[in-house]
């Protein structure tokens, strides 16, 4: 490949990235996010019963109704979220990541994560953030694990459902994920 071509192509993708899945300027207002974050949930409740069966052993649940996702070479994806401790908000977070590798489309989804002990929550208030994969132990659940779980096998940390997928991305990359608090 031309070298001097390579560079506009990788700036145009890296711009068109951005403006996919761009920050936006302010934070939803919390009760955009209250009612968003709770449909998603009553949802994925309702279209998985291992998920309602996780939620009622959970200590904690942290959902984000809608993440934005984009890439072609780079990415990225951002959406909203609250953190819900004994039916209540307490408190408001992002979702941001990046990556890399070869990956073309988008697409948007929401994710829960459930937290099933007290150092999982406390790990989330500590360090001000989380970076998924470091610190406490998330899983990710498939229909083949959900069919496999119970209260009585729910050894780990935390337990993530991915649910809502429309859009089409494709692709082998890299990619890591912080949440980090807010305030809308």
């Amino acid at each position: 490949m031309n070298t001097s071509r390579a560079a506009p192509l990788f700036y145009l993708c890296l711009v068109l990235v951005l403006l996919a899945v761009g920050v936006p300027a302010r934070a939803e207002s919390r009760a955009d996010l209250d009612r968003a974050s709770q449909g998603a949930l009553d949802r994925l409740y309702r279209i998985n019963p291992a998920a309602r069966a996780i939620g009622n052993a959970a200590h904690a649940v942290l959902v984000f109704p809608n993440i934005v996702k984009a890439g072609l070479v780079f990415g990225g994806s951002y959406g909203e979220g609250e953190l819900i401790v004994n039916g209540h908000v307490d408190g408001y977070y992002n979702s941001v990541s990046a990556s890399w590798g070869l990956q073309a489309g988008a697409q948007t989804y929401g994710y829960a994560v459930f937290l099933m002990n007290d150092n999982a929550v406390n790990y989330l208030h500590q360090t001000h953030g989380w970076e998924i994969g470091v610190g406490p132990t998330v899983v990710l659940v498939n229909d083949g694990i959900a069919r496999n779980l119970s209260t009585s096998t729910l050894k780990d940390d935390a337990y993530a459902f991915i649910f809502g997928q429309q859009g089409l991305m494709a692709g082998l990359n890299i990619e890591g994920t912080k949440v980090t608090r807010i305030q809308p």
